[in-house]
């Protein structure tokens, strides 16, 4: 198993930057919304205020104590706000200072990922590209995905984390008996056939697609700890899965799998293109939905549950994935379909690399801007508060990313030959480390990597990417239209 490696400590980079004039956006801009907002009536401060409050109450302290990404993760949000009601103060206080309140709001949100970006530090492996604004608008992209995200995660509470804690240890006694933590493979067991899925007609942003749901039929190992909570997920029992496919099942396939909060028809497609791999690559497509999103969500919003620090939920709900999108690989092949590659964006990508572990007669497998350890991103992006109460229960790093191991890619030795093997990466990524990602090369015997200047939601922008990934599909013999 790959050890994963520790993100380069920060402390030189935020020395450097003590007072930065990227703030001075966000705080002018959260003056003068604020200013107009006293003047504005009850509806109209409601309005001015939230832009004004976000953009005045990040740029201040990013300005006096430089350091804490998650001020310019809000900041990069409250311009985007700015922006957007902007339009509306055009007509409310005139088109100069409407005018005013979009620009100063929308130099803010680059302004926020220009900080994001210069604190982001290098690391090794990893190729370093210059600065530049383009790269900051595209960094202030995944700032404002990671304020989403904050603002909605759900944290458990301290009952919550004493269960997991217990859960935590009774699963590394168990999964240590029954040699899973050595032969990690051996934890996923091979699924029975799917014979007849349902399938119904779609439609989403002007593509048509085939809506397939079938009785997933995955059950966790009989005595595991968070099993009879996991089959409580009832929403998790039906499979789901948008599917393109030509009157010819024989063609070649691509299972395109979706990232975190992903899991919808209009989203997916879009996000893979798929209308494009489908009608001018000329492939059948298999776009599945992971457990916990879209329709089979248990929360709010599509992958609740996900991330919440609870390492046998994601457990199940990797080996359920597997599960599933493993039957299907099975229906593809019942049907006439010999070559199938896998493609994976995110969260996605993390699933692909899984495959890559059990499914050795993949033509290809892409995993985009994948992680490859749960543990890392949990202590990443999680609230300090809820970290600190993890540790106080006695769960280290180490401990949640040794329970990961059945469902982690860095335990599984891949068993996709090496030169079907493509991976691509963003060397400023905020919510994906490149160190995961170099992780998963280095695991993987360093295959193609294709490094793009850029974030993480803007591999699409990047010309290298694209021709990597064609070029993956045409090496596969998935397509000869590259």
């Amino acid at each position: 198993m790959t050890e994963p490696t520790k993100i380069e400590p920060m402390d030189d980079v935020r020395a450097s930057l003590r007072g930065p004039k990227e703030t001075w956006p966000a705080i002018l801009a959260g003056f003068f919304w604020l200013s107009h907002a006293f003047d504005a009536g009850w509806l109209g401060f409601a309005v001015a205020a939230l832009p004004g409050a976000l953009l005045l109450g990040t740029g201040v302290p990013a300005f006096l104590m430089p350091g804490d990404l998650r001020l310019h993760q809000f900041m990069a949000l409250g311009g985007l706000l700015g922006v957007v009601l902007g339009v509306g103060a055009v007509f409310a206080v005139g088109p100069g200072a409407g005018l005013l309140l979009i620009g100063l709001s929308g130099v803010s949100v680059v302004a926020a990922g220009h900080l994001t970006a210069a604190m982001t530090p290098s690391t090794r492996d990893v190729p370093e590209s210059p600065l530049t604004w383009r790269k900051a608008a595209e960094v202030a992209g995944d700032d404002v995905i990671l304020s989403f995200m904050a603002s909605t995660l759900q944290i458990p509470d301290a009952g919550e984390i004493a269960q997991i804690a217990r859960e935590i240890e009774e699963a590394r006694v168990q999964f240590a008996e029954r040699g899973v933590l050595e032969k990690p493979a051996s934890y996923h067991r091979t699924p029975p056939p799917l014979e007849a899925p349902t399938l119904s007609a779609g439609r989403a942003g002007g593509v048509d697609y085939q809506h397939m749901r079938f009785e997933s039929g995955y059950e966790p190992p009989v005595d595991e700890p968070g099993r009879d909570r996991w089959l409580s997920y009832t929403p998790t029992r039906t499979a789901h899965a948008w599917l393109l496919q030509h009157d010819a099942p024989d063609r070649p396939w691509i299972v395109c799998i979706h990232g975190y909060q992903m899991g919808l028809p209009l989203i997916d497609l879009a996000a893979f293109r798929a209308a494009e791999l489908h009608h001018e690559l000329g492939m059948n497509v298999l776009l599945p939905v992971l457990p916990l999103h879209g329709p089979r969500k248990i929360g709010r919003i599509s992958g609740d549950g996900f991330f919440t620090g609870n390492a046998l939920d994601s457990v199940h709900a990797v080996s359920q994935a597997m599960w599933d999108i493993r039957r299907m690989l099975g229906w593809i092949r019942e049907r006439g379909g010999e070559r199938i590659g896998v493609y994976g964006l995110s969260l996605g990508g993390y699933h692909t690399a899984m495959l890559a572990g059990l499914e050795p007669d993949l033509a290809c497998v892409i995993p985009g801007i994948p992680a490859s350890d749960f543990a890392e991103l949990i202590w990443r992006h999680g609230p300090p508060t809820m970290i600190r109460s993890v540790e106080a229960n006695g769960i280290s790093q180490a401990d949640m990313r040794e329970v990961m191991t059945p469902a982690s890619p860095l335990a599984l030795a891949p068993v996709v030959p090496k030169e079907r093997r493509t991976i691509f990466a963003a060397t400023c990524d905020q919510l994906v480390s490149p160190a995961q990602v170099r992780d998963l090369w280095e695991h993987w015997d360093r295959p193609r990597i294709e490094w793009y200047p850029g974030a993480h939601l803007t591999f699409g922008l990047h010309e290298n990417v694209r021709r990597a990934i064609r070029e993956a599909f045409r090496d596969a013999e998935l397509t000869a239209r590259v």
